[in-house]
């Protein structure tokens, strides 16, 4: 390896090492990483920005613009008020119904904007009924990377999986996550249910006050509700055939997000762009050049062959050491820059004579999506959990989610191996 490919390794490894302490903010660094990337001339600027994924940033876009307007409408709290009552509301069954509503929204939107409209709602119902929230809160986190397992859209790794792999269509996760995803999600809240069952009790008295809420209350703009579910349907009818009609996911979302920006007029337009995080996309744009460094040095070749050769291009050994690996280290590190380092190296291995490539991404997918349960700083959806919580004085600690977290996350990923080995091996 070169000088070159040092530079790249070095700058890399500092960027990785300041994203898990925590210490700057993790888009500041990853930016400041992909710039020195670029001014030590380790890649040039133009291909840099030729590695920069803008499908995957379209589509985030436009996901966060659509959420934010039908946001407005008060749909969410809506949703969880009816769900509540449908419960009857007892506290272990709402903690059954909106861990579910989690993980089916966190299908559709992506997890970290699901997790942002469910907790405020979340605290709201455990207030009224004077519970504990943290039993809650860790169901909807566990929830909400299962979710965002089952579908193209669901979470950032899967979104850059399927913009990098164009023959992954929107079915294609459909057909290959969904029902793997639907077991997962079943044997982890039937644990979590069992683990909490005596530390959520409430008074009849506070159920009937629960019950007495009117939902309906809570739709305070029913003209801008009907134009954000019909533009919501559209996009979501739009990724199911994006790939028939040959248009990428991103202008799928970009077309409904400003479809409805159109129709809600400019009042909206200031608000809904305040609204989308620009940290994360700047994060990403920053991981992309970052990768870019180690792609263009060699690094990523290198890394492909030693693994192909420690598993001797065996597929099924192959498709088991990314399943576990990744779901090791997305546990720890944030999943997004380990896939964004992942990709290149599973195409490597395609052009290394690795035969069937599909176990590979699905394997990938798996293991960074639920890997993301084994500790808090394992996705984007549970710091921003654990960050609401502490604004409203609750802490949910590394270690406290750590117990849980981290043997839910083993059993997951015993379950998809079985999975893997029988469908596709």
């Amino acid at each position: 390896m070169d000088q070159q490919a040092f530079w790249a390794i070095g700058i890399f490894l500092i960027v990785y090492a300041l994203i898990i302490s925590e210490k700057l903010h993790r888009t500041t660094v990853a930016m400041i990483g992909g710039v020195l990337m670029v001014v030590l001339g380790i890649v040039d600027q133009e291909t840099a920005i030729r590695h920069i994924d803008f499908n995957t940033l379209g589509l985030l876009i436009g996901m966060m613009i659509i959420v934010s307007i039908t946001a407005e409408t008060g749909l969410f709290r809506f949703i969880a008020i009816w769900a509540a009552k449908k419960a009857k509301a007892d506290p272990l069954k709402i903690l059954l119904v909106l861990a579910s509503i989690t993980a089916i929204g966190s299908a559709f939107l992506d997890n970290v904007t699901t997790v942002l409209l469910m907790v405020p709602v979340t605290f709201s119902i455990t207030r009224q009924l004077k519970v504990n929230p943290i039993p809650y809160l860790i169901s909807q986190i566990i929830a909400a990377n299962i979710g965002g397992t089952a579908t193209l859209i669901g979470d950032p790794p899967n979104i850059m999986i399927g913009s990098a792999v164009k023959e992954l269509s929107f079915m294609a996760f459909i057909n290959n996550l969904t029902l793997i995803s639907a077991i997962v999600f079943v044997v982890n809240i039937a644990v979590l249910s069992f683990v909490y069952r005596k530390q959520i009790k409430a008074d009849d008295s506070l159920k009937a006050g629960l019950m007495s809420l009117d939902e309906k209350a809570e739709l305070t703009n029913i003209p801008l509700l009907k134009k954000s579910l019909a533009v919501l349907a559209l996009t979501i009818i739009g990724f199911f055939i994006h790939q028939v009609v040959h248009i990428e996911s991103a202008t799928v979302a970009l077309a409904g997000a400003f479809l409805l920006l159109l129709l809600t007029g400019e009042h909206y337009l200031e608000e809904a762009f305040t609204k989308v995080e620009w940290a994360t996309i700047f994060f990403f744009v920053g991981l992309f050049v970052l990768v870019s460094g180690l792609i263009e040095t060699g690094v990523i070749a290198k890394l492909a062959e030693q693994a192909t050769n420690l598993t001797g291009g065996n597929v099924a050994a192959t498709s088991m050491l990314i399943l576990w690996m990744s779901a090791i280290a997305s546990a720890f590190l944030d999943n997004i820059p380990f896939v964004a380092t992942m990709i290149p190296m599973i195409q490597e291995m395609g052009n290394m004579g690795v035969a069937n490539l599909e176990p590979l991404w699905w394997s990938l997918a798996l293991g960074a999506c639920l890997g993301g349960n084994g500790s808090l700083i394992g996705a984007s959806a549970n710091l921003i959990v654990a960050g609401l919580a502490a604004r409203e004085g609750y802490k949910i600690t590394f270690v406290r989610f750590l117990a849980i977290g981290f043997p839910l996350m083993i059993l997951s990923i015993a379950i998809s191996s079985l999975y893997i080995y029988l469908r596709y091996l």
